[in-house]
Formats: structure tokens, C-alpha cells, sequence
């Protein structure tokens, strides 16, 4: 996946909708797990760090939009 630093490149709404697919990316993983049919375990370690990254993006640009907002 992408770095944070190419995260922070993105617009809020691409941010937005790359969490979404990884969201359910997640829960496909989730079930493909509880069945014994997920290949890797690390891949879904991976996919939640990735999500972790983007939110933590997301969050970092909204607070600078209220911040901009207010001054």
C-alpha cells in the first residue's frame, strides 16, 4: 500500500473511499478467516495497518481544515 506520505498527497475524498474498500477488504478477510480459507494471516495485518495509516491521515487533514477554518 502507500506511504504516508503519498496518503497525504490524496484528497480527503479519495482518503474516504480507499478506507471504505480496505473496510471491506477487512471483513472479507474477517470471514475467510473464521472459514480457514484466508492464504495469509499477514496480509490481514497488513490491510489494518494500512486502514490505521489512512484514518491517521484523514483525521490529520480534518483537523487542519477546522484549524484553517477558524483562523
Amino acid at each position: 500500500m502507500a506511504t504516508a506520505k503519498e496518503l497525504k498527497e490524496l484528497s480527503a475524498e479519495d482518503l474516504k473511499k480507499r478506507a471504505d474498500e480496505l473496510r471491506g477488504t477487512l471483513f472479507q478477510d474477517r470471514l475467510s478467516m473464521r472459514t480457514g480459507n484466508l492464504d495469509s494471516p499477514s496480509q490481514r495485518t497488513q490491510h489494518r495497518r494500512d486502514l490505521a495509516r489512512i484514518l491517521t491521515v484523514l483525521g490529520e487533514k480534518t483537523r487542519a481544515e477546522k484549524a484553517a477554518k477558524k483562523a
